[in-house]
């Protein structure tokens, strides 16, 4: 059974689609284009927020839906680390990550009814020690060649991934608990429109 659109979702991202499905939210995706630069100085949670709100912006100019704009970054050491450019980048990354506790912020914003509404998640990752074999070999999957940080926790490198403290959602791309929040309060349904949520905060 399909359903009509209730939200714009202002990035390409099928991880971002697929959560949103898994809560019951059909959306019509409109990918935006962007500056993703950080600013000079720019700490790592005023850069996700600044560039959700600006994919929901630009996203509500699409479409007469509410729109949300959402991004992530993993941080380490108050670094913001992005797409690995090569195999030795990812490497120099994922050892950087390796044995120890590192950040991913997420941002997500909606702009619709109640104007333009934030939050930034932070969720805590802890990565075990990872060989430099373990490290070509996962290079060799391909899957770390367009993720920020070099890893993707939903896939492959979910075995290098002691635990985490926070929001698992979160750190695949959308906050699912705050991203409901938000859109109850721009009247945005779930549940494919079985139950109206209230906000949560």
């Amino acid at each position: 059974m399909t359903h009509d659109p209730v939200l714009c979702l202002a990035s390409a991202s099928p991880r971002r689609r697929d959560l949103l499905a898994s809560i019951g939210v059909a959306v019509e995706v409109r990918p935006v284009d962007i500056d993703e630069t950080p600013l000079s100085g720019e700490a790592a949670d005023a850069y996700v927020v600044r560039l959700a709100r600006e994919k929901a912006l630009a996203g509500g100019r699409l479409s007469l839906l509410p729109a949300l704009g959402s991004d992530t970054a993993v941080v380490c050491d108050g670094t913001i680390l992005g797409k690995p450019a090569g195999r030795d980048q990812a490497a120099t990354m994922l050892r950087a990550l390796a044995g120890r506790e590192h950040q991913v912020l997420t941002g997500v914003a909606v702009s619709g009814p109640a104007g333009l509404l934030t939050v930034c998640v932070t969720t805590r990752v802890f990565m075990r020690a990872i060989t430099d074999a373990e490290l070509a070999a996962y290079w060799a999957t391909g899957e770390p060649a367009d993720k920020a940080g070099g890893y993707a926790i939903q896939g492959l490198a979910a075995v290098f991934v002691e635990h985490i403290e926070g929001s698992h959602s979160a750190v695949v791309g959308l906050s699912l608990y705050e991203t409901a929040d938000l859109l109850a309060r721009q009247g945005v349904p779930v549940w494919n429109g079985a139950l109206p949520l209230g906000p949560m905060s």
